[in-house]
């Protein structure tokens, strides 16, 4: 039985899906404003790693996930996230392009970001603007419930008539009332009540009619509408980083909740903060990275993939490139260990008796750490020891060809889970050579053009070449 810890009722808990052998799963995706940075990433491999473990221990998983197009604004830690200018246009002046036009190209390349992590397509992926409708039903549905009002074109979210807001947040309204980033707003009855709909601007460029004013939906509203529309009134599971907890998912439960009368979700799911050598991630920082810097020096994508697999979901990854260069190692040692079965599979029989542990009681122990709360880590090392006692039973020279099929099995069966690409054959350069690469690229872009040169003659007099290619990209060769 699968245990998932319920970010609800703070707790480990046996999940039990609405209908057997069917889950319908919600997932905070995009906003596509610009490149979703190694933070986001992470959230949607976490998600994608539960959902190959529900779908591995038998489930069928409906994953929806939105894309974000509209009404997130940039201060979204102040004032219920109703505060500030909407990101679409703030990148749409910063590109000079049409909303439109944003939104086309980063979705595109969200997309093109999760295929090279080798995540799962989620079953749709709706867009807010798509949905202006489904949102104005629902805004008028808790009008009519008492639960919001209209004050010159704008419609807010009444917390106070909402017994038990904060139950997800566990923040109390008290607390708000002292200790949050609140602004003034003429309109609103409390200051911490937040916006369903906003009046637009006369010049601004996302707006549509309403029973109120011509304008556009708060934030918190779109992802209510989407998961009703395609998952209906209760989820069995809503994920998202932990910085969605407040105010974003603790807004969508009431006025889902309040619109509905019904639980929102059976679990609510949430990651961890990405930590970026042991510091939030911040452009001011000097310490925000996409997943286009990784592939610039050098990493397989992959290896980030294996790095969030080695950190539980419930504790924070520290991002380093130290990090990263021995996750890059772990992969080619599981990409040895693949081709190593390969090779055996092909070899003729030896009647000789297994020398590896039971293999069934890898996979037990792998499941057994998954079940507890998808941990990761732990259903890694279980693989690495696999790993260990294959490459010494190699080394004794006591393969054969049946044990390398039974072996390679069960690797297939965990990594149907761990979703990591493997590639047939590595490039033969050494991972030491390769480190030497990445530090060179990095002088580089720091321009320090002496310490780079030094680095190339290292790798040179070591019998390799550095190509370098556009775009801070580079290869290395035998001479």
């Amino acid at each position: 039985m699968i245990k998932l810890y319920n970010t609800l009722t703070n707790q480990k808990e046996e999940f039990h899906s609405q209908e057997k052998g069917k889950i319908k799963m919600y997932n905070c995706g995009p906003t596509v404003y610009d490149y979703a940075h190694i933070g986001n990433m992470n959230a949607f491999l976490v998600a994608d790693i539960l959902r190959r473990y529900l779908e591995y221990k038998g489930y069928e998983v409906r994953q929806i996930m939105n894309i974000t197009d509209v009404g997130h604004l940039t201060a979204d830690d102040i004032n219920q996230a109703d505060t500030g200018e909407d990101k679409m246009l703030k990148a749409a002046l910063r590109e000079k392009k049409t909303p439109a036009e944003i939104a086309e190209y980063y979705t595109q390349v969200f997309f093109y970001d999760i295929d090279k992590l080798n995540i799962k397509r989620a079953a749709y992926y709706p867009r807010a603007t798509a949905h202006i409708g489904q949102m104005i039903k629902i805004i008028e549905k808790l009008i009519q419930n008492g639960l919001a009002y209209e004050a010159n074109g704008n419609v807010f979210f009444d917390v106070e008539k909402f017994e038990g807001y904060g139950k997800l947040s566990k923040k109390k309204i008290d607390e708000l009332k002292v200790g949050a980033r609140l602004e003034e707003h003429p309109d609103k009855k409390n200051q911490w009540d937040f916006a369903l709909w906003l009046r637009a601007p006369q010049k601004h460029l996302l707006k549509w009619e309403s029973p109120w004013s011509v304008g556009y939906p708060g934030w918190h509203i779109e992802c209510s509408a989407m998961s009703m529309e395609y998952l209906g009134e209760t989820l069995d599971i809503h994920t998202g980083g932990e910085d969605h907890i407040f105010p974003h998912h603790e807004n969508e439960l009431a006025q889902s909740e309040g619109a509905t009368g019904k639980p929102l979700a059976v679990c609510w799911l949430h990651n961890r903060f990405l930590l970026v050598d042991g510091q939030k991630m911040s452009k001011s920082k000097g310490n925000y990275y996409i997943l286009k810097d990784i592939a610039d020096r050098g990493y397989d994508l992959m290896a980030f993939r294996l790095l969030v697999l080695s950190s539980h979901y419930r504790s924070n990854l520290n991002f380093t490139w130290r990090a990263m260069s021995q996750a890059e190692s772990n992969l080619e040692k599981i990409e040895n260990f693949a081709e190593n079965l390969k090779r055996f599979q092909a070899e003729p029989f030896k009647d000789i008796d297994d020398r590896c542990a039971d293999i069934n009681s890898y996979i037990e122990r792998f499941e057994k750490t998954m079940d507890d709360d998808l941990n990761t880590p732990k259903a890694l090392s279980v693989l690495y020891e696999m790993i260990s006692k294959t490459n010494a039973t190699i080394a004794e020279g006591k393969m054969d060809s049946a044990e390398a099929k039974k072996i390679s099995q069960a690797w297939e069966k965990m990594n149907k889970v761990f979703g990591l690409k493997i590639k047939s054959k590595r490039d033969g350069i050494p991972l030491d050579i390769k480190e030497l690469g990445r530090k060179r690229l990095a002088e580089r872009i720091k321009q320090n053009f002496k310490e780079a040169d030094l680095i190339r003659e290292e790798i040179e007099k070591a019998g390799y070449l550095v190509e370098d290619l556009k775009d801070n990209n580079y290869s290395i060769k035998k001479k």
